[in-house]
This record gives C-alpha cells, sequence and structure tokens, in this order.
C-alpha cells in the first residue's frame, strides 16, 4: 500500500492502530511541545494521547507529496478531562521527511495557533472552543 493511503487511514482511526512501521527506528519527531527521537518514543507519546484525551480526533485536510516530503494539513481536537470538558483544536501542518528506502525519518509538527491560544481553549471553551 502506498504510504499516502496508510497515512490517511492512520489519520482517519488516529490515536488507534497507528502504522508505525512506516517509520525510520531512529525517527526525529519535533512538535511545539516535544522534541525527541525514535519510534518507541513516538509510540510513548500516541499512547499518552490515546490514554488521556477524551475523544481525539485527528481530521486530515489536505495530504501532498513532493519528492522526499509529505505534507499535511489537519485538526487536532480533544475533550480536556476537566468538569467542564472543553473541547480543544489545534489546527496545523505535518512536514514528513522521508529516506531512501521510503520510511519516514522526520515527522515536524507546527501549529497555527500558539501554546497559549490552547491554554485558553480551556479556560474559555465556550468563548473560542469552536473549531476554527
Amino acid at each position: 500500500m502506498d504510504i499516502i493511503e496508510i497515512l490517511k487511514e492512520d489519520y482517519q482511526r488516529f490515536p488507534v492502530d497507528q502504522t508505525y512501521g512506516i517509520y525510520a527506528p531512529d525517527v526525529y519527531f519535533q512538535d511545539p511541545l516535544n522534541k525527541f527521537r525514535g519510534v518507541e518514543r513516538y509510540k510513548q507519546m500516541i499512547n499518552f494521547i490515546q490514554t488521556w484525551f477524551v475523544n481525539p480526533k485527528m481530521d486530515l485536510h489536505d495530504i501532498q507529496r513532493l519528492g522526499d516530503t509529505i505534507k499535511t494539513e489537519w485538526t487536532l481536537s480533544w475533550n480536556t478531562p476537566l468538569p467542564w470538558k472543553p473541547r480543544i483544536f489545534i489546527p496545523g501542518w505535518s512536514e514528513l521527511g522521508l529516506n531512501s528506502d521510503g520510511l519516514i525519518v522526520s515527522h515536524i509538527d507546527y501549529w497555527n495557533c500558539s501554546r497559549l491560544d490552547v491554554v485558553k481553549q480551556h479556560l474559555f471553551s465556550s468563548a473560542i472552543g469552536s473549531q476554527p
């Protein structure tokens, strides 16, 4: 199966049953909160999301491959397990770098909002908690 099709399916069922075999063992991951190397650490992060976030969802808006780079545009959302269960939305994009074997060697996420915007959604969910 083509890596684009695999990624589309992974986004649809995120964070459950992700296809870790498409990542190089020493994949480099970075987002506004994390920076690390290794597919095992990546699995731990996905497991954390699956364990602690309520109703996590990754909506894929666009995916395209340009040579050895794949770019995805998405919105990550979840309910935070606070008494008022705010729905949090993080719109963003990822740049995935591929090696000569077609494995993902770098996965860098960018957010279209600040970390402060995410904190504000927890506090003022009725005011700004709707999807952008």
